[in-house]
């Protein structure tokens, strides 16, 4: 039995994800925030940290760093300099961040994840929001409708890559474009890859955009964290990596007095998953892309249901536009599932199914999902 196939009871715990349907039986399936436990290697790393006993203000260390700087390059070929990273408590103050710190407009795709179109607004800057395109069931980029929507005034690309919700591990040519309309348009990137460690198909490998040339480097702000790989979302941990010196200043200037340091538990969680957590890693991938393959075969004999093949994340996309339900999540919550509703993403008639979780749980979710489309 898979250490994964643990069921982790986690209704009456501090879980944001369990205790929205507290004292219904509905199973959640919605925020990204899997049901496993730790890697070993966190949690022991977390009880030596606490056994210091002296929980004061902290800051990076050098074996902190290294273990970033050596994951970067051993798992994407991506070598920095210790001074790029940015400590944050979390990726979507990054997002937040880097909004507040460029002028100007800002052009993104839907579908996409939430905090992508509020964060804009947030800034005071204008979202230009067009709509990645799907022939058959590949999600991708239409170059023609990206360069129509980018006007003299865009100044900020927004980046979801690999793309949440809709699964893809974007190629590198399908990268190089992108770079190109962000170079003849003079525009810099913030490129959100903290999904990159969930890369499930195996002729598949994530790309930093920032990797793809030195140019490109320097116009680029990368959101990275453990978060989502490690299952630590709770600790509050993640970094931006920016090579140019000007852009960083911009950043880092953005973030005083505003964003707090990254908690010590939190760095420390992030050191043990990046140096010691591989193992665990690796056999998690062989779990999730079973799960994944369960996913898709459930949705493939379900009449008014649609999915792409999920490359990376653990989430399915699902359109069930088809099924004509006028409050989609509302509907599959009477039937026990609680799913992220596609309204938020920018796309309604959609639903996003977390699918990180014991095969037993998804087992469960999937017949209750099945009944709920059949109840239609």
């Amino acid at each position: 039995m898979s250490p994964f196939d643990t069921v982790i009871d986690r209704r009456d715990s501090d879980s944001e994800k369990w205790r929205k349907y507290a004292g219904r039986d509905i199973l959640p399936l919605w925020v990204a925030d899997m049901d496993f436990a730790a890697p070993p290697a966190v949690l022991a790393a977390l009880h030596r940290r606490l056994e210091h006993g002296v929980l004061g203000y902290g800051g990076p260390w050098s074996s902190l760093t290294e273990s970033v700087l050596t994951h970067l390059e051993n798992e994407y070929a991506w070598r920095i300099e210790p001074e790029w990273i940015i400590w944050l408590p979390g990726l979507v103050n990054g997002l937040n961040v880097a909004c507040r710190s460029i002028d100007g407009e800002v052009l993104t795709a839907a579908p996409i994840y939430p905090p992508f179109l509020s964060a804009p607004h947030l800034s005071g800057h204008k979202l230009n929001r067009i709509d990645l395109s799907c022939t058959g069931t590949r999600w991708h980029w239409d170059m023609d409708v990206l360069q129509q929507a980018t006007t003299p005034a865009t100044r900020l690309f927004l980046l979801c890559h690999p793309h949440n919700p809709v699964g893809r591990c974007w190629s590198r040519d399908e990268l190089l474009a992108l770079a190109g309309h962000v170079e003849a348009n003079d525009l810099i990137v913030c490129s959100d890859e903290i999904h990159c460690g969930l890369i499930l198909d195996e002729d598949k490998r994530h790309i930093p955009f920032a990797s793809l040339s030195p140019t490109i480097a320097q116009r680029t702000i990368t959101l990275m964290a453990p978060s989502k790989t490690f299952n630590i979302p709770g600790l509050g941990c993640a970094f931006a990596v920016i090579s140019d010196p000007a852009l960083r200043r911009r950043f880092e200037r953005t973030m005083l007095g505003i964003v707090p340091h990254v908690n010590v538990l939190g760095l420390a969680a992030c050191e043990a998953a990046f140096r010691d957590s591989g193992d665990w890693h690796r056999d998690l991938i062989v779990y999730l892309r079973g799960n994944r393959d369960r996913v898709a075969e459930a949705m493939s004999g379900l009449p008014g249901v649609r999915t792409a093949p999920v490359e990376a994340t653990y989430l399915a996309w699902l359109d069930i536009r088809d099924l004509q339900l006028n409050d989609p999540a509302a509907h599959f919550e009477a039937h026990g599932l609680g799913l992220s509703d596609g309204a938020a993403f920018g796309c309604p008639g959609w639903l996003r199914l977390n699918f990180g979780c014991p095969r037993a749980t998804l087992d469960e979710a999937l017949r209750r999902f099945e009944q709920a489309c059949r109840a239609v």
